[in-house]
């Protein structure tokens, strides 16, 4: 009954469940790993590259399953997915504190990446294009917001690491997974239509063209098989891989990065921390002006953000730590507000009732770029000393992206009937 309905819609119940999800598993498994990078490879004797690699073991493993999540969170909900992945990568973190070998650090990784598979990303992403349409920028925003925020989670992983060993570090952090994220997942729901709902908490459909389902609402995005033969599709996906060469690089190599050039391990923790913190306000007003500007257009500025972040990171040393600044608000400005208006984006041109498999899809591509853009920059630190011309290099990629971005034909083009499949329009 409508009527019973509480004021708050439920949606946003998700959202925030959702926010805290990628607040502690990003924090954790993502940019912590920047914390344990050094004492790992100290202790062991590895090399920056050796060590970078289990990054990318990550990015390979969760751009492998992301289209088998896509397909199965557009079927099973999302509660069951994020219920055991947080399982797994509690797991996972248990299994890094106990590593005596290369082969058994990769192994771990491999847990935790499947383990963020199941509980962040494509999953948290497909529920929130379900329960929103027009409110999607905003919506997904605030989400992505979480895993900005989970860079403040850098200094606390860093103290731990500091005063009780990485190995120790990694049992408290793998316990945190069943204390702050497996409860989550009871909040977790799927499609809003089951639940009396609709997108946005609107009173009808807000398309009325055709019969509502119980399930599903009519949609004129293009579904799976027309995704991936479509122009559109290509290009959002190797721009997305460029997004991900590079921001999984900085990422990774922070903190080793600023120790090569003589800053401090404490004020590296600080800044490696800032970064993404930085990436909130990004990640809210790019949703916000993409909902109001254009999210394809504001998509692709975010890549020219990026280009001089990144230029200006790969000139910082003792002397001109004043540089630290602008490439702070440049490449904070750019990383979110292109977390946001990637998913916005193909929110825009891909069916709902599909966006799992399809934002799935995008992720396998994207997994090029991550598995090799943190090892390119540990084997150039290996082989030269310096990451200059590694940000150099990533600088250029970062153009490719916006080049990518700007000539995607527009979302009229693709619109089709969600009954017969046929085009709607031919602009």
């Amino acid at each position: 009954d409508r009527h019973r309905r509480p004021r708050v819609f439920y949606g946003w119940y998700i959202v925030i469940a959702s926010l805290f999800i990628t607040l502690y598993t990003g924090g954790v498994a993502h940019f912590g790993f920047t914390a344990v990078f050094e004492p790992i490879a100290a202790e062991f004797g590895w090399s920056y590259a050796q060590v970078s690699l289990a990054s990318s073991l990550r990015g390979l493993e969760m751009g492998l399953l992301a289209p088998v999540i896509g397909f199965l969170v557009d079927r099973w909900g999302p509660r069951k997915m994020v219920f055991s992945g947080s399982i797994i990568l509690c797991l996972g973190f248990l299994l890094l504190s106990r590593v005596n070998s290369l082969g058994m650090f990769y192994l771990a990784f491999i847990f935790i990446a499947t383990g963020m598979s199941l509980c962040a990303g494509t999953v948290l992403m497909t529920s929130i294009a379900n329960w929103f349409h027009l409110k999607a920028g905003i919506a997904m925003g605030i989400v992505t917001s979480g895993f900005g925020m989970g860079g403040l989670l850098i200094p606390v992983v860093t103290l731990l690491v500091d005063s009780f060993q990485w190995r120790q570090a990694m049992v408290w952090v793998g316990i945190g997974m069943i204390i702050f994220v497996l409860p989550l997942a009871f909040v977790m729901r799927h499609k809003p239509e089951r639940y009396g709902y609709y997108p946005d908490g609107a009173d009808a459909p807000l398309e009325t063209e055709g019969e509502t389902k119980k399930d599903s609402l009519p949609d004129f995005g293009m579904n799976t098989k027309q995704a991936l033969k479509s122009r559109a599709f290509w290009q959002l996906a190797v721009a997305s891989c460029c997004h991900s060469f590079v921001l999984g690089a900085v990422v990774t190599h922070m903190m080793p990065y600023l120790s090569s050039v003589g800053v401090e391990r404490s004020t590296a923790s600080f800044i490696s921390m800032v970064l993404p913190v930085a990436s909130i306000a990004g990640r809210l007003s790019g949703g916000w002006l993409g909902d109001k500007l254009g999210r394809k257009m504001v998509f692709a500025s975010c890549f020219i953000l990026l280009t001089v972040g990144i230029l200006m990171f790969g000139f910082i040393d003792a002397g001109r730590m004043w540089l630290m600044i602008p490439f702070i608000i440049t490449l904070s400005l750019g990383w979110g507000g292109s977390v946001t208006n990637r998913l916005t984006v193909l929110r825009e041109y891909f069916s709902r009732n599909s966006f799992g498999t399809i934002m799935g899809f995008t992720s396998g591509v994207m997994m090029v770029g991550h598995i090799t853009g943190a090892p390119l920059a540990g084997w150039v630190y290996d082989t030269w000393g310096s990451y200059q011309w590694a940000w150099i290099l990533f600088g250029a990629v970062t153009l490719v992206g916006a080049l990518l971005v700007f000539t995607i034909p527009p979302a009229s083009r693709y619109r089709t009937n969600p009954g017969t499949g046929e085009s709607v329009t031919t602009a």
